[in-house]
């Protein structure tokens, strides 16, 4: 998607913060095809270094090439495949599209060729991470032409521990009218003592008085 964002002058890969190298390899071969109006960047066979990350994969060539550092992210590729020919090296083959700001527009059919081997386990891995990708497309911006959603959230770290209570402040006259306001609106029922009703927005009921024993006669 993005062309010449993701390497640095020294010539090593630019990723962002949220990110982690899961893999690499080198003596990998980057060739381009099926495009309209072919930029010059993308002519040739680009010899370099292929990156996987949580989110997509970098290619980072080396020498002076047009095309320094090449990236795809998960979302913007389709139509990924293993091949392994019975001539030649093994391959990763697939299609990407391009995004407004990524310095190139289209879409391309890419194929990385592993020189030294590598090709079945990083496609193997790239394909597991992209669809564990699928919720959450991409890292945070790196810049404003790439139109990545933020990072899922952390996850759930269980039930907080309750606070250690220190000592009790002493009561204020205020909450100590709070206190004997509720107390004596409070009411309960004898026949279920366990229970202490509480007012809510309603007045609370009269309070109970026992029937007396009658009378005898």
């Amino acid at each position: 998607m993005a062309l010449n964002k993701n390497h640095s002058e020294g010539g090593g890969v630019i990723v962002n913060n949220t990110e982690s190298i899961l893999m690499s390899y080198d003596h990998v071969e980057l060739t381009f095809n099926d495009m309209k109006n072919v930029p010059e960047a993308f002519k040739g066979t680009k010899k370099g270094t292929v990156y996987l990350t949580p989110y997509r994969v970098i290619f980072l060539s080396k020498g002076k090439d047009a095309m320094q550092s090449f990236m795809m992210p998960f979302y913007l590729m389709k139509d990924c495949e293993i091949k392994q020919p019975v001539f030649g090296a093994n391959f990763i083959k697939g299609t990407v599209k391009a995004e407004a700001g990524g310095g190139w527009e289209g879409a391309a059919s890419y194929k990385l060729t592993f020189t030294a081997g590598g090709a079945i386990e990083f496609g193997q891995r790239m394909l597991q991470v992209a669809s564990q990708a699928e919720f959450y497309p991409g890292p945070p911006m790196m810049d404003g032409a790439m139109g990545y959603v933020q990072p899922p959230p952390p996850p759930y770290p269980g039930p907080m521990e309750p606070p250690v209570s220190g000592p009790s402040a002493p009561p204020t006259p205020a909450a100590e009218a709070k206190a004997a306001e509720a107390a004596a609106s409070a009411y309960y029922n004898p026949g279920n003592p366990h229970n202490v009703y509480m007012p809510t927005s309603q007045p609370p009921p009269p309070p109970y008085y026992p029937p007396e024993d009658k009378k005898t006669q």
